[in-house]
């Protein structure tokens, strides 16, 4: 190396420096913390702060205005023993068990409309539909469909000589009416996760189990289904999740001055509504919201336990 190379080598520093004086970031942890401070503080605003915030509630007997008073796990206690909970807790139950016979009639849809040639995207639209239209809008058509007095169903049920029934106003039918109406919204965000699992299934080994002899249903069984489990077990959960978190539907269906049917038709939520905003009563209210984050917890926790018999990643 020659004198005027090393002069050069020296005035240019070393390779961190020479960064830094070409306008480089250089090795800092600084940066990468503060492009995910955004991220972080709206997640710590909008999601840990009132989690902390309920959480604590929760122990806290508070009226409707002022501070409120500690009172331990006196919410806890009379939550355990309130039969409305408990009634509440099995409506939620029915409708999530009613929202997961959905998710084999989504995979046969979903196989269906994968065996069309012409008009598949046409299929996933019209079933997607009812995702983007609004809650509100979808449950007020559906309770002049299930208007007992002049609803289409009753209607429609005439022509064959059945006698309509009051479905939303009678307790013995408004929540598998509600269930019926969750399904119906739920297949088209099903049939995308399912229908992506479908076109991710080589056909290859369809047209080698057709030489081998096997027919539709031997094949929908023996390669669809198991292939398709990864993406069958996403949709379970989702399904479960937001089926025990479900509230619009009842708000919007059962909720009238003359509905005696809301009394044993509440879910998890709409108690939890009930009792936090109509009555004031936060603190209960906030214990209803933890239990029930408790229930979500296991059931998911649950689900993760049991997919490894019946999913297959490979």
């Amino acid at each position: 190396m020659t004198s005027e190379s090393t002069a050069a080598a020296r005035a240019a520093g070393p390779p961190a420096r020479r960064r830094r004086r070409a306008g480089g970031l250089g090795p800092s942890p600084w940066w990468g913390y503060a492009m995910i401070a955004p991220a972080f503080i709206g997640l710590a605003a909008l999601y840990l702060w009132p989690f902390l915030k309920t959480f604590t509630k929760s122990f806290m007997d508070t009226p409707a205005f002022g501070p409120g008073t500690w009172t331990g796990l006196d919410n806890y206690t009379e939550l355990l023993g309130d039969g409305e909970f408990w009634q509440a807790f099995g409506n939620s139950a029915v409708y999530t068990a009613i929202l997961l016979l959905g998710v084999p009639i989504a995979i046969v849809l979903a196989a269906l409309v994968q065996q069309l040639s012409r008009g598949r995207a046409v299929y996933r639209v019209l079933y997607f539909l009812p995702v983007v239209t609004l809650p509100v809008a979808v449950s007020m058509v559906w309770r002049f469909i299930y208007n007992g007095d002049f609803g289409l169903l009753n209607w429609a049920l005439s022509l064959v000589g059945i006698p309509g029934q009051y479905w939303v106003a009678d307790a013995t039918y408004a929540i598998y009416a509600i269930g019926v109406v969750g399904i119906w919204m739920s297949l088209g965000i099903n049939l995308i996760i399912l229908g992506a699992g479908l076109q991710s299934i080589p056909p290859e080994l369809y047209e080698a189990s057709s030489l081998d002899g096997a027919g539709r249903v031997r094949q929908f069984f023996r390669i669809t289904l198991p292939l398709l489990s990864p993406s069958v077990f996403l949709v379970t959960v989702l399904t479960v999740i937001s089926a025990l978190q479900m509230f619009d539907l009842v708000f919007v269906m059962l909720r009238s001055v003359d509905n005696t049917a809301l009394d044993d038709s509440k879910t998890i939520v709409y108690l939890f509504y009930e009792k936090a905003f109509v009555q004031f009563d936060q603190g209960y209210g906030a214990a209803i919201a933890i239990v029930l984050l408790g229930v979500i917890m296991i059931a998911t926790a649950l689900q993760f336990r049991l997919q490894r018999r019946w999913v297959f990643y490979d």
